[in-house]
This record gives C-alpha cells, sequence and structure tokens, in this order.
C-alpha cells in the first residue's frame, strides 16, 4: 500500500517522481500504468518504468462491446507485470479520461490497491517532469480476479429506466452541446450514434467543471460547492446517482470524482452511456431541437 500518497485514490507528480527508482524495478508491487486517447503518446515520451495499455483494444471486449471478460482481464494484467497486490498508478492525457476509466474497470473487478496520477499526462509533460521512450519489460506474473465483478458501481440499460421512473439523479457529463443534441460527439469522435441530445431527467454537469487548467482535479471544497449547486449533496447511503457520457470515458472520471474523492456510496457508472441509449429502438430522449419541435406545434 502507498503510505504517503496524496490521498488514498490520488498520487502526486512529485510523488511518482520521487518513486521512479522503484517504479523501473523489475518488482511487482508498484506499476504505472499510461492510458491516452491517442495510444502513441506513449511513444513521444512516457514516465520512466510505466507500460502502456490501448483502451480500444485492451480495455474493452471489441466483439461484445462490453467490459473485458474475466480471463482476457487477468492476462491483460499478467502480461504487464501485475498480480493483484500490486499498486496500480494509471495515468493519461485529456486530463485522465481513459485512465479514469482504467481506474474504474479496475474497481469494477475488484483490484484492492489503484491510485490516479493526479493531472494526468497533460501536467506530467507540463512541467517537465521526467519522460523516456524506453519501453520497459517486466517479467510476467499471474494475476487472479478474486470474486465476481462490483455490479454496485455499474448501470447498465434497465438501471437507466428504472432511474427515470423512480427520479434518480443522472449526470451527463458530456459538453452542452452534445447534452442538447447540437453535436452527436466531440469533433473527430463518432462511435455510430443515431440521435443526439440526453436521457431524460439528467442534469448536465460537463466532466471539465471537476478539472483545473492544469488537468489536476479541483479542492473538495470546490467539488462539493459544485455538486451541491446542481442539487447533488451527499446524503449518506441512501444517494444514488449514475454517471454517463458517450461510452462512459468521461463518466468514469466523474464517478471517481463522486464515488472516490466525495464519497457518495452509491455511484454508478453508465457502462453503455449516449452510444447504447441513442441507439436504442423507443428509448427516451430530450434535445434542444425536440423542444423546438414542440413549441412549434
Amino acid at each position: 500500500m502507498i503510505a504517503d500518497s496524496t490521498s488514498e485514490v490520488l498520487v502526486s507528480a512529485d510523488w511518482v517522481e520521487d518513486h521512479l527508482e522503484e517504479i523501473q524495478r523489475d518488482d511487482p508491487s508498484l506499476r504505472v500504468i499510461e492510458v491516452d486517447i491517442e495510444p502513441s503518446n506513449y511513444d513521444d515520451g512516457h514516465i520512466p518504468g510505466a507500460s502502456s495499455l490501448d483502451w480500444k483494444r485492451d480495455l474493452q471486449d471489441t466483439v461484445t462491446f462490453d467490459v473485458p471478460t474475466i480471463a482476457d482481464f487477468e492476462a491483460l494484467l499478467g502480461e504487464a507485470g501485475v498480480t493483484a497486490d500490486s499498486t496500480i498508478v494509471l495515468y493519461g492525457d485529456m486530463m485522465n479520461w481513459f485512465a479514469a476509466h482504467a481506474y474504474w474497470l479496475l474497481t469494477y473487478y475488484r483490484h484492492a490497491d489503484v491510485r490516479l496520477l493526479d493531472g494526468g499526462r497533460d501536467y506530467w509533460v507540463s512541467e517537465d517532469y521526467p519522460l523516456t521512450d524506453e519501453v520497459p519489460s517486466f517479467t510476467e506474473q499471474s494475476y487472479s480476479v478474486s470474486s465476481d465483478p462490483d455490479g454496485s458501481i455499474r448501470a447498465d440499460h434497465e438501471d437507466v429506466v428504472v432511474a427515470m421512473d423512480e427520479e434518480i439523479p443522472m449526470i451527463d457529463v458530456r459538453t452542452p452541446e452534445e447534452y442538447r443534441g447540437e453535436i452527436i460527439a466531440p469533433p473527430g469522435w463518432n462511435e455510430g450514434v443515431q440521435r443526439g441530445g440526453h436521457i431524460p431527467g439528467a442534469t448536465n454537469i460537463p466532466w471539465s467543471n471537476v478539472v483545473e487548467a492544469d488537468g489536476r482535479f479541483k479542492s473538495l471544497e470546490d467539488l462539493r460547492e459544485l455538486f451541491a449547486a446542481e442539487g447533488i449533496e451527499r446524503e449518506g447511503s441512501e444517494t444514488d446517482v449514475i454517471t454517463y457520457c458517450r461510452i462512459g470515458e468521461r463518466s468514469a472520471l466523474m464517478w471517481t470524482v463522486l464515488h472516490e474523492l466525495l464519497g457518495y456510496e452509491r455511484v454508478r457508472n453508465y457502462y453503455g452511456s449516449w452510444v447504447e441509449w441513442g441507439n436504442t429502438v423507443g428509448a427516451p430522449i430530450e434535445s434542444a431541437q425536440r423542444a423546438d419541435v414542440k413549441r412549434n406545434h
């Protein structure tokens, strides 16, 4: 376990720099893994001793469009030199979008000790921390998932239907333009969604509201005020919240803030997110365009 990290969830860039010698050893007790939107960023320079995972290839089942199977997940981590006892520090570009997705996935599969580098790749590079292009080689390990996945942190389509009926808070963490249905995805991204808009009843709190300009998370006080202003206050274990985005990566970042940093006990990340909901025949949506049509009739 990490004893001198910034919290039980985050480690600072200074902490990682102080542990570079340990990170580069062929010792599975500590592993650093980079997960980027653009995997080639790793080749341009990365934290010494860090390995890389490709979110498209490694962090999903490309046939079922679901999480990796337990067998594939075990093989992936074992090949990366990770054991069930390893401390894993994750980081990535775009202020940790897919690093947070990997964090959520590891938590879903109940890995005991996983952390995020606060600020991710953006902060590490901008602040001139050490980089290398050397790819580490670690001894393959035996990784075993010890129990069933933690279904309490995952929402699926049926859970969202219940959430709408019971008015359970849902947070759409996409951009306001995506939320209003003006665009289907950020420029350059398109997973084939057929409709724009949002899930009825969802509140738009863009993911960018939880991070500073340098990529690090905002203070806990600022984060509490952000959600309180939207009426989503922590009220013990009875407060249920669902987060979603387009494919579940930005909402994993928001899940991390609510569940891991602020201590909301019942937060679920809608894994299918808008790619599933927006393509489901008969699933209700709301959008600025639909509102305009109704007003004109």
